[in-house]
């Protein structure tokens, strides 16, 4: 039986989403999908210049599995460049993190009555919390 894949820590989550080499018409453009999840292996590693070990504890998978993500988005990206081809970003196996810098990875609590959200205190389970505006237990969010 197959292994489940662990979903990827992604902390951003580009506006872009698609390239083009200029003057070449869409319908005669061939097309390359760089995942959600390659991108965050490329940001993180070749624009933040994180190290391997760091940029895999980010994105909460092991540095073999990171290497070989990076390693198939530089491909891709290295083959549009080449050969002239558009870059599609989507897809992936991956869930958005958000919060303060996606260093400490803050989460959310979220009342689940009223969908009233906080920031999540260090070291208090969001379970232990009451939801400020309508007395629910809150739990935690994304």
């Amino acid at each position: 039986m197959v292994r489940p894949r662990i979903r990827r820590r992604v902390g951003f989550k580009p506006e872009a989403t698609y390239f083009k080499p200029a003057g070449v018409r869409m319908v005669d453009l061939e097309e390359i999908v760089v995942t959600v999840d390659e991108m965050e292996s490329l940001r993180l590693k070749d624009l933040l210049g994180l190290d391997q070990s760091s940029a895999a504890k980010k994105m909460n998978i092991s540095q073999p599995t990171f290497h070989r993500l990076v390693l198939g988005a530089r491909k891709k990206v290295a083959d549009a460049l080449v050969n002239g081809k558009a870059i599609r970003i989507e897809g992936g196996n991956y869930k958005m993190i958000t919060g303060k810098g996606f260093g400490g990875i803050a989460m959310n609590c979220v009342c689940p009555k009223c969908g009233y959200k906080m920031p999540k205190q260090r070291a208090v389970p969001c379970f232990k919390l009451k939801c400020p505006k309508c007395g629910s237990q809150m739990m935690r969010g994304d």
